[in-house]
């Protein structure tokens, strides 16, 4: 049986400011296997890692990422609004995520937040990035926008993709096949085992967010979820290892 992949939500987030490569760097230091992200577009076609489609809250910044260049997101600073400590942090690159990956094996959840600002071509300019550093077969995409979910696979049936949704979907599974897709990636309370088993039988994988309690992290374990995303993975880590040692 494989090991359930470690993902880290926005990076080690419940420890530095989110999707900053303080946090990535960070969860690989506390084991993530895995990195979530989410990912925009410049207003001059430059990919970067960030959640909201605003810049205010973690920036400081009232504009919309979609209408600033890449030049003035780097003038901006992405760490100050967690802490003092890390001012120096600014929004990330894809591409310099993918060299982090690269160098510490870790496979990607990279997630289109295109479904409230369209960003015309993400889809094409994200598949040829992943391409380019051969990432391929360690990257899954997802999103709350199933439309490009659809036009992902359109593009490259080859790199997989995973569902984004909220609550409980009937046999979400049917839909996602629909979809092309490879995974679920529901919200950790719409997942249940029998349905866990249900998708299995259908060769679709569960990948639960955000799951920030050991207690719940260990029902989804035990229900046979393929991977988990949290803020902390540290102590998914440490689960893992105790559940591993129990094991042998």
């Amino acid at each position: 049986m494989l090991k359930p992949i470690n993902y880290a939500h926005r990076g080690a987030s419940g420890y530095c400011p989110e999707n900053t490569l303080a946090a990535f760097r960070k969860a690989i230091e506390l084991g993530a296997t895995g990195m979530e992200t989410d990912v925009q577009m410049t207003k001059d076609g430059v990919l970067v890692l960030i959640h909201d489609e605003s810049l205010q809250r973690t920036a400081g910044d009232p504009r919309l990422v979609k209408d600033v260049t890449h030049e003035q997101l780097q003038q901006l600073d992405a760490g100050s609004w967690y802490s003092g400590a890390c001012t120096d942090e600014r929004v990330p690159t894809l591409q310099s995520l993918l060299q982090l990956a690269a160098q510490h094996n870790i496979t990607l959840n990279l997630e289109l937040k295109n479904g409230l600002t369209p960003y015309p071509g993400l889809e094409q300019a994200v598949i040829a990035m992943v391409r380019e550093y051969d990432w391929t077969g360690r990257t899954i995409i997802s999103s709350f926008n199933h439309y490009s979910l659809a036009e992902c696979k359109r593009l490259a049936p080859d790199i997989r993709t995973g569902v984004l949704y909220m609550e409980g979907l009937y046999e979400p599974w049917e839909y996602a096949k629909r979809l092309g897709a490879n995974a679920l990636h529901a919200a950790h309370y719409a997942v249940l085992p029998e349905w866990v088993a249900a998708a299995k039988e259908q060769g679709m994988i569960y990948n639960p967010f955000t799951v920030n309690d050991v207690k719940e992290m260990e029902r989804l374990l035990d229900a046979g979820v393929a991977g988990i995303i949290t803020d902390y993975p540290d102590r998914l880590a440490e689960l893992l290892r105790t559940r591993e040692g129990t094991a042998q």
